[in-house]
């Protein structure tokens, strides 16, 4: 029979790592994209608005924590380098919708009333 103590570890165990980054805003950004693709029917203007509306969204995400694409309008947590990026793309993809919907005269410049 031993009297020996039994073993134990020194080391510390790891903690649970919480992401310094969020990725909140990219489902919204996706979701703004597809709104402005199908309201581009009705108004050629629309895209182009919500395009703006998603530049300078991604330009306040780059610069600030302060996120209008949030339910809370303030990050708790930095918004990823990822989810400004589709936020940016997303805004170049309504310009771009919004050219080729003109060229291509699919819808009207003014929603008929």
């Amino acid at each position: 029979m031993s009297v020996a103590r039994p073993y134990r570890s020194r080391t510390v165990p790891a903690a649970e790592v919480v992401p310094e980054r969020s990725n909140a805003a990219i489902p919204i950004a996706v979701a703004v994209v597809l709104i402005g693709l199908y309201l581009g029917t009705y108004s050629v203007l629309l895209p182009a608005l919500l395009g703006v509306a998603l530049l300078l969204s991604s330009g306040s995400l780059l610069s600030t924590r302060i996120n209008p694409l949030s339910a809370t309008y303030y990050l708790t947590r930095k918004p990823s380098f990822l989810a400004i990026a589709v936020v940016f793309l997303g805004a170049l993809l309504l310009f771009a919708a919004t050219y080729e919907l003109w060229v291509h005269q699919v819808g009207p410049v003014l929603p008929h009333l």
